[in-house]
């Protein structure tokens, strides 16, 4: 007998689509940014400030978000446009890879190993000031309603 699994939710046209719109608007900031701020000092100074901020407004985003509800409707649709889409696009792994792998061909093997070690732990930190500063924000706001 053959039962028709149903498509999980991130597979249908309307959530990829909401993604697809958010990476591009998220890419587009992220060049613009890489256009108008200068290179500087040989290190990828840019791409490093973009993934922190980046990790830094995803941690606040997705706390925000689980602390109003279950992943749905709605808050489904931030998550994907906001998350998945606008920051995923906005910060780059494949900059940092390949800022890295410069360095490392240029023979700068100490900073190649201390720009991606450091913007992976300062992301992780990043992150995590995030989602705190969220939690933060939650309950001030829930303090200000039981008043």
């Amino acid at each position: 007998m053959d039962t028709i699994t149903p498509r999980p939710a991130h597979f249908t046209w309307r959530y990829l689509g909401l993604v697809f719109v958010g990476g591009t608007a998220g890419t587009a900031l992220r060049e613009g940014l890489g256009l108008l701020l200068p290179a500087g000092t040989g290190l990828p100074l840019i791409t490093l400030g973009i993934n922190l901020v980046g990790a830094l407004l995803l941690g606040l985003l997705l706390e925000a978000l689980v602390r109003r509800g279950a992943d749905a409707a709605g808050r489904r649709r931030l998550r994907l446009l906001l998350g998945t889409g606008l920051l995923g696009g906005f910060t780059t792994y494949s900059a940092l890879a390949s800022d890295s792998a410069l360095l490392l061909q240029g023979g700068e093997i100490q900073r190649a190993v201390a720009y991606a070690l450091g913007t992976v732990l300062l992301g992780g930190l990043a992150t995590w000031l995030g989602v705190v500063l969220a939690a933060a924000l939650h309950r001030e706001s829930a303090r200000g309603q039981n008043r």
